[in-house]
């Protein structure tokens, strides 16, 4: 084993006190009014009323717990220690408690493959990243068949909870099997923990998804390296696309933290020509400069928030689900279509997700960009040299070491998943509020998961779904990065972050992201 691998596995996070003395604390029902659309009260009959709960001294009852859980999705640092978090809370309350590990995400529930976890191997994966204690994957629970199997194998198995790690449409998942176990009274209880690297889950009580931080922080420290390399060669564009499904939120987070030359913040609704033209704009600018180098960092979801690129993505999706071809498109997106290089129409044309929507990481929008930019030189007959290089970082943050923030954040949120299952809370997600703070002001919360969801058109049907939060313009991190990106066009100040640190002065160990500051 590496050394490094030994020091982590000795961390004890830092939580709130509260959170170690679970035999006193409950999680009590707040008393303001509850939040969420009227219009799902028919799909959530049984969940829909319910409010929030907060974790207050009390006494906590002591019965022995059988708790289930599986993570859902991709990978994301931290997830082994939600799993520990659980497993130290319920043996807290009781050393006759038991925990069970679906294998393989929520496939295993369906198809009852799961095992029991034992304190042993769980010691063997703290503050490790990735999933492989027992994997995960992205069966979606939405057939009758499967909601009752699911019903069936928590009944066989006697579960007080099932505890999903999932993001947005995992714990879609969770709140629709708990509204499902309710209306057949079933005992098992349903609690979510938000997970995503994304950092899209989020509301006004759930201030970050878990796994967020680490996966910024690696992905910075590889654009630092490519910045400073930039800077040194003096010959490259570095294109560079980011993880990140729908949202901005990782690039928005990196490009503070490294100062790039441009970051395109999808979230802003530039059209193609705009963005082709600022791209061009920059290197041109450079060039008179005698900077024939850059760093652009491009979000994943690019595509979808230009404007006429997602009419045509809308378009393809409903043509395709449909069984028919572009060929169907209307003129104006047909004419689009066409006019994009080959490689990006055939990418446009994959398999769609889960979901009957276009799978972005598929798409090389720094490709296509680079493309548009080099026919953009072009007719205006540029001189100097253009020599791009495109990266995409998506799967090297996924299963990275969890920071100390993230190894801290996921520990806390399983203890809160066991203790509100212990307490009978259904169909709720945990929340932790004043993440920036010191732990002892870390408060802990459960939000009802269906005052977090809208309607949504899922292929072709609208479904009730977490609603995924975007970048806001008006925040004080997008400000603060608005305010410093013309200079950092120009002037080269770049940071480099270097690796993720873990040992240290507190300021440089426990940082947290800064869209959080």
């Amino acid at each position: 084993m590496h050394p490094l691998q030994k020091k982590r596995l000795e961390y004890i996070p830092q939580i709130p006190s509260l959170l170690l003395k679970p035999n006193e604390v409950v999680f009590t029902r707040k008393l303001q009014e509850r939040k969420g659309a009227s219009h799902l009260k028919h799909l959530f009959p049984k969940t829909w009323e319910q409010r929030g709960a907060e974790l207050v001294a009390g006494n906590g009852r002591k019965t022995p717990l059988r708790i289930g859980l599986f993570f859902s999705g991709g990978q994301a640092p931290g997830g082994h220690n939600v799993i520990a978090g659980i497993w130290d809370t319920i043996q807290r309350i009781s050393t006759s408690s038991q925990l069970i590990g679906f294998i393989n995400g929520p496939a295993g529930l369906i198809e009852k493959k799961w095992r029991y976890l034992k304190g042993g191997e769980i010691d063997e994966v703290r503050n490790m990243g990735g999933f492989d204690l027992i994997g995960s994957g992205r069966t979606k629970i939405e057939t009758p068949d499967q909601f009752s199997a699911c019903l069936q194998v928590c009944n066989e198995l006697t579960l007080d909870g099932l505890v999903v790690i999932g993001g947005d449409d995992s714990n879609t998942n969770a709140a629709t099997l708990a509204e499902y176990f309710l209306v057949n009274e079933c005992p098992t209880k349903v609690v979510g923990v938000p997970k995503t690297i994304d950092g899209d889950l989020r509301s006004d009580e759930i201030e970050m998804s878990f796994g967020f931080d680490s996966a910024c922080k690696t992905y910075a420290e590889m654009i630092g390296n490519i910045a400073r390399d930039a800077k040194s060669a003096k010959k490259y564009t570095h294109f560079i696309k980011l993880m990140g499904r729908s949202a901005s939120h990782i690039t928005l987070e990196c490009a503070i933290a490294t100062h790039p030359n441009l970051a395109l913040i999808g979230e802003e609704g530039k059209n193609l020509e705009a963005i082709v033209a600022e791209i061009a704009d920059l290197i041109e600018t450079r060039k008179g400069q005698g900077k024939e180098y850059g760093v652009i960092l491009i979000p994943e979801g690019l595509l979808e928030f230009i404007p006429e690129m997602k009419a045509l993505i809308v378009e393809l999706n409903q043509l395709l689900a449909k069984g028919e071809t572009q060929e169907s498109l209307k003129q104006k997106n047909k004419t689009l279509f066409y006019s994009l290089p080959s490689k990006i129409q055939a990418q446009l044309l994959l398999e769609r997700d889960s979901h009957g929507n276009v799978a972005l990481s598929q798409i090389e929008t720094e490709e296509l960009l680079i493309e548009l930019v080099k026919e953009e030189l072009g007719r205006r007959s540029f001189k100097g040299k253009f020599s791009p290089v495109a990266h995409f970082f998506g799967y090297e943050g996924r299963s990275c070491y969890p920071s100390n923030f993230d190894a801290n954040y996921c520990y806390a949120l399983g203890c809160m998943a066991a203790l509100g299952i212990r307490d009978e809370m259904s169909g709720a997600l945990c929340a932790i509020q004043n993440l920036a703070q010191d732990q002892e002001a870390w408060q802990c919360s459960l939000v009802p998961i269906v005052q977090l969801m809208q309607m949504e058109e899922r292929k072709g049907m609208q479904k009730p779904v977490i609603a995924k939060a975007l970048v806001n313009l008006e925040s004080k991190p997008f400000l603060h990065f608005a305010k410093n990106r013309e200079s950092w066009k120009f002037d080269d100040e770049y940071q480099n972050p270097g690796p993720m640190q873990f040992f240290g002065e507190k300021e440089i160990t426990d940082t947290v992201p800064f869209t959080m500051r």
